[in-house]
């Protein structure tokens, strides 16, 4: 399922959309945030991504393990394996950041819907899922850079 689309690996094509959606996530969540006025506007987009960018960086990471096994099994090794290992390092912390961050944000909508059927809350949970919705948003951008350079460094970086 994970291995390829009409002959070319499925982990080529799907991190795009993970380099697309996760930082749409992270500067969408932020601006939910930092712009009360505009989240009747926000709120569906950030929803939709909150689901949207962990579900893409699942398949990428599955995609990338299926990727890997076929290189290795063509005989790759040495230098090149190493680069992509440290690749998919990257990839796996980049996934258990965007997981949490697809919650808090949802968690972060609910909180702030005024929707009748949402309980009144403790006066501190806003401003602590804001805080974690921040926080976590910078670390996305900064894990979606280091998984993509490094990914990319690994593909193209002895080719120029």
């Amino acid at each position: 399922m994970f291995e390829e689309i009409q002959g070319l690996p499925v982990h080529v094509l799907v991190v795009h959309a993970v380099v697309l959606f996760v930082p749409l996530l992270a500067v969408l969540a932020v601006a939910y945030v930092g712009l009360p006025r505009w989240r009747h506007r926000l709120d569906w987009a950030v929803a939709i991504l909150a689901v949207a960018a962990p579900l893409t960086a699942f398949v990428a990471i599955q995609s990338g393990e299926a990727f890997t096994d076929a290189l290795v099994a063509r005989g790759f090794q040495g230098p090149l394996l190493d680069q992509i290992f440290e690749h998919s390092r990257y990839g796996d912390i980049l996934f258990r950041i965007v997981v949490p961050l697809g919650i808090v944000a949802i968690l972060l909508l609910v909180a702030t819907s005024g929707h009748p059927r949402v309980p009144r809350l403790p006066a501190l949970v806003t401003p602590v899922l804001a805080v974690a919705v921040v926080a976590l948003s910078i670390a996305a951008l900064v894990y979606v850079y280091l998984t993509g350079h490094s990914g990319a460094q690994a593909v193209w970086g002895t080719t120029l």
